[in-house]
C-alpha cells in the first residue's frame, strides 16, 4: 500500500527503485480514506538512510500512512543539514495528534542521559507522546532513554556491544509496561 510523504523527500527515489509505492500528497488528498498519521523523531546522524529504512518497513501494510518528521530545536544534525527542510520543530507539532510515533536511537549511548544536550527537550516530547500519540515505538538508545525517563531503569555499561534476542521473565505482576505480555517473552 502507499506511503504518503512530501513529494521531494530524498528517500523517495530509493524507495521507488525498490518498487515501494510512494503517494504524493496531491493524490492522497483525492482518496476517501483517513491515513494513519505517523510521526518520526529521527535522531540518527545519517537521516536519509534511517528515513529510507523506516519508510521501507512501514510500507508493508495495507493501510495508507501519512508520515511526518519531527526535529529537535536544541540539536542540529551535523551530517544531514539539507534534509532538515522535511523536519518540523516539536513546537509546531505539539497541538497535533498522531496514531503512531517512532523515536530512533542516537550515538550518545556512552553519555549519562542528563548530559545529552537535548535531554530536557526529548523528555518533554516523551511526555507529550503519552497524551498525543496512540502508540510509540522507541528504537535503540531511545528505548533505553524511555525506560530511564518513565521507569527509572538505569544503563549498565558493558565491555562490548551486546545484541541478539534474549529471554525475559516478568518478576513483578501488574506493572503497566508489561500489559499484554506473557510471563516469558523474547526481546531483541
Amino acid at each position: 500500500m502507499p506511503i504518503k510523504v512530501q513529494s521531494n523527500l530524498p528517500a523517495i527515489k530509493v524507495l521507488e527503485s525498490e518498487n515501494i509505492f510512494v503517494m504524493p500528497n496531491e493524490v492522497a488528498l483525492r482518496q476517501d480514506i483517513r491515513p494513519l498519521k505517523i510521526v518520526i523523531l529521527n535522531l540518527m546522524p545519517l537521516k536519509i538512510t534511517t528515513e529510507t529504512d523506516l519508510v521501507r518497513l512501514l510500507s508493508n501494510t495495507p493501510l495508507q500512512l501519512e508520515i511526518s518528521f519531527m526535529k529537535l530545536k536544541s540539536h542540529t544534525s551535523k551530517n544531514t543539514p539539507v534534509e532538515q527542510a522535511f523536519y518540523r520543530d516539536f513546537d509546531l507539532m505539539r497541538n497535533e495528534t498522531y496514531d503512531g510515533m517512532i523515536v530512533t536511537g542516537a550515538p550518545v549511548e556512552q553519555m549519562p542521559y542528563e548530559e545529552v544536550t537535548y535531554w530536557n527537550e526529548i523528555t518533554t516530547i516523551f511526555d507529550w507522546a503519552r497524551t498525543h500519540v496512540t502508540s510509540t515505538l522507541y528504537i535503540c538508545w531511545a528505548a533505553q532513554a524511555g525506560l530511564y525517563h518513565f521507569y527509572g531503569v538505569p544503563k549498565y555499561p558493558l565491555d562490548k556491544k551486546m545484541f541478539g534476542i534474549f529471554e525475559h521473565h516478568i518478576n513483578v505482576q501488574g506493572l503497566p509496561i508489561f500489559r499484554g505480555f506473557d510471563d516469558v517473552f523474547f526481546v531483541p
